[in-house]
């Protein structure tokens, strides 16, 4: 792959996705800012790339001014910012994954950025109950308006070690009495690993075919959300830890109580969220496309949910695994 790119400016690269995607950016020899509120937590990453090629910066993303700074001078600019719930003044979906999206789509077509990539989501949609799913597709549509070039990423349910999904079950696991099936766990989903999102995005950057194109990322294999937790059972050696079903009724009422908890466990958008598949449509290349070999989340799931198995890390995970055989039934 050739890569030309001098300076690139990543919003939102301390993040999980971005901290898989800079040390891979990092390998080109590219100089690479990090703009974020807090910059001094970024700082972790400099040790992605060589000495002082890795540059935090500080950035109100809802301020022009403060992102011409970042992106001046650049060639490429990757947005990978987004939150799962609101919170705080500013910190709507709305300004956060519509209004801010589309402020760095035009501020970085003034600025002459060459390139542009986006991270929306699987479920983007105008049309969507869910508030998180609409202000995607809106950010879609800004960034489009002001830097029709850009290229879009959705992934599905992205997994790795340090994600929010499969750890949260595990801990769940560790520490719960039960699990909680949401409406009955047949809302299928696509888990995509984070290696291979990153490894996606760079692709895409050397190839001027990718420049204005939606692309839809989603692992080898399809799974109910009760599938998933079994997986997530059966690596944590608790194959036999209950499920609850809990109806959609019943977890609305519960995520209007949680989501006013200190790190919102569980909102009511989210619930409604589940409540759609979360699985690739077809109607846009995905990772194939881009000719990267998708990994299946029971090659990565052992490395990291471990952690929280019966009698630690060391221990052998439990034998049976239905999760798994399903899945497997179906490739």
């Amino acid at each position: 792959m050739v890569y030309r790119y001098r300076i690139a400016t990543v919003f939102g690269g301390s993040g999980f996705i971005g901290r898989h995607l800079i040390r891979r950016l990092a390998k080109t020899g590219c100089i690479i800012r990090v703009p974020s509120r807090h910059p001094g937590t970024c700082t972790h990453l400099r040790t992605s790339g060589a000495v002082g090629q890795i540059v935090p910066m500080a950035v109100n993303i809802h301020d022009e001014n403060s992102i011409a700074a970042c992106v001046q001078g650049v060639d490429l600019v990757i947005n990978l910012v987004g939150i799962l719930a609101p919170g705080g003044k500013g910190n709507s979906f709305e300004a956060v994954q519509a209004e801010a999206a589309g402020r760095i789509a035009r501020v970085s077509k003034a600025a002459g950025v060459a390139r542009l990539v986006h991270m929306s989501a699987l479920g983007a949609d105008a049309g969507s109950a869910s508030a998180y799913a609409r202000s995607k597709a809106e950010g879609e549509r800004l960034v489009l308006e002001a830097f029709p070039e850009a290229t879009i990423f959705r992934p599905s349910i992205v997994f790795g070690p340090e994600d929010g999904f499969f750890n949260r079950f595990g801990r769940m696991c560790q520490l719960s009495p039960v699990l909680p099936v949401i409406g009955g766990g047949t809302t299928r989903m696509q888990p995509v690993y984070v290696g291979d999102v990153a490894e996606a995005i760079m692709v895409s950057l050397s190839t001027e075919a990718s420049k204005g194109r939606i692309f839809e990322l989603g692992g080898p294999r399809t799974y109910s959300f009760k599938e998933l937790l079994d997986i997530t059972r059966h690596e944590t050696s608790r194959p036999r830890k209950p499920l609850l079903n809990v109806s959609w009724g019943m977890a609305s009422t519960l995520g209007g109580i949680l989501e006013k908890l200190p790190g919102k466990p569980l909102t009511r958008d989210q619930v409604e969220m589940l409540k759609t598949d979360n699985v690739v449509s077809g109607r846009h290349p995905g990772l194939a496309e881009l000719g990267v070999q998708p990994t299946t989340a029971e090659v990565i799931l052992p490395t990291y949910l471990d952690a929280y198995r019966v009698g630690g890390r060391f221990s052998e995970p439990s034998a049976n695994n239905p999760g798994k055989a399903a899945a497997q039934r179906r490739s």
